[in-house]
């Protein structure tokens, strides 16, 4: 397999290297903390930031959109958006 980018560094606005699906769950931390989530199917989504105190609720978010936050939690409750992505 041949990488033209394989040199270049990692940046919080560079394309996804390790894409994985979230699953909401309320104690439970998403395995790696992403640069973003991108939303399949919309809705809400309640979650907590990596340097966060308290939830956050993104709401009516659209179909196909992209949530630039460094989540630490997906939360199930409260959650109603599905197809979810982590932008890892």
């Amino acid at each position: 397999m041949s990488d033209p980018f394989e040199s270049h560094s990692d940046a919080p606005f560079a394309p996804s290297r390790a894409p994985y699906p979230i699953v909401p769950h309320d104690t439970q931390a998403l395995a790696l903390v992403p640069r973003g989530i991108y939303v399949g199917t919309g809705g809400d989504i309640v979650l907590r930031g990596v340097d966060g105190q308290t939830d956050v609720t993104y709401r009516n978010l659209p179909d196909a959109s992209y949530v630039a936050v460094r989540a630490l939690f997906v939360r199930a409750t409260g959650t109603t958006a599905a197809d979810l992505i982590a932008e890892a």
